[in-house]
């Protein structure tokens, strides 16, 4: 299984917001919890962070053959990107959307989300469990209906 995850504008400075609420959370950290947690399950990551929409674009265009589902933390582009939305209905993917609870709040939450429509789920939370949460989602979501 193939699974592709976009973090999106700002999440670099995800540390830079966890040391304001007294964690320290990083980026990395997380990228290296979810490859620990898919670790011999035959399960392959490709992440990309960006703050450019047309790099995403691109890697999601790229990578649809490629991937069998994708974890998004689109941030900002989910209140904002129709580009990103049709490009997720042109690939026909699961997706599943990631966002941060009140104390990680980044400017966009769920429930402002127009790409929820187009994704298997959307869910909130603490960093590192939201992105674990989603990532467990989207591997139940896809091995359910193979």
């Amino acid at each position: 299984m193939n699974l592709l995850i976009i973090q999106g504008p700002n999440l670099n400075l995800l540390g830079k917001k966890s040391s304001q609420a007294g964690e320290c959370i990083t980026l990395d950290k997380i990228n290296k919890a979810l490859r620990l947690q898919v670790r011999n399950q035959n399960i392959n990551l490709k992440f990309l962070q960006t703050h450019k929409i047309e790099r995403a674009i691109t890697s999601l265009q790229r990578n649809r053959s490629w991937a069998d589902g994708i974890l998004i933390a689109p941030m900002a582009w989910a209140k904002f990107e129709y580009v990103l939305k049709e490009t997720l209905q042109l690939i026909k993917l699961p997706v599943v959307e990631i966002f941060f609870n009140e104390t990680f709040f980044m400017g966009t939450g769920k429930k402002d989300s127009m790409l929820a429509e187009t994704c298997i789920d959307s869910i909130e939370g603490f960093p590192e469990e939201v992105f674990t949460n989603g990532i467990n989602r989207l591997i139940h979501y896809i091995q359910n209906t193979v």
